[in-house]
């Protein structure tokens, strides 16, 4: 493997970690105040765990949505820029 290609492999993880961030963060906070919540009321309802964290990460990905399609469209555009110097 080239030092070349093993830069854009390292970016294609760096960036996968970054686009995967806030929507499992979200999913993280919402499920930690659910679980409070549960605990302190004694309300053992599996549909109170999965409705709220859904709501949490559809509502990050419209959020965040704008800069995660710029980040991907960075990436790509550097990766697919440097092709050419890649094969040949």
């Amino acid at each position: 493997m080239t030092p070349m290609l093993m830069d854009f492999a390292r970016d294609a993880v760096i960036t996968a970690l970054l686009l995967s961030a806030p929507p499992f963060i979200a999913a993280l906070a919402t499920g930690l105040l659910v679980s409070i919540f549960q605990a302190a009321t004694q309300i053992n309802e599996m549909t109170l765990t999965f409705v709220p964290k859904l709501v949490a990460v559809f509502t990050t990905l419209i959020v965040m949505g704008p800069w995660m399609g710029q980040t991907i469209t960075d990436y790509l555009t550097r990766l697919l820029s440097s092709l050419p110097s890649l094969i040949g």
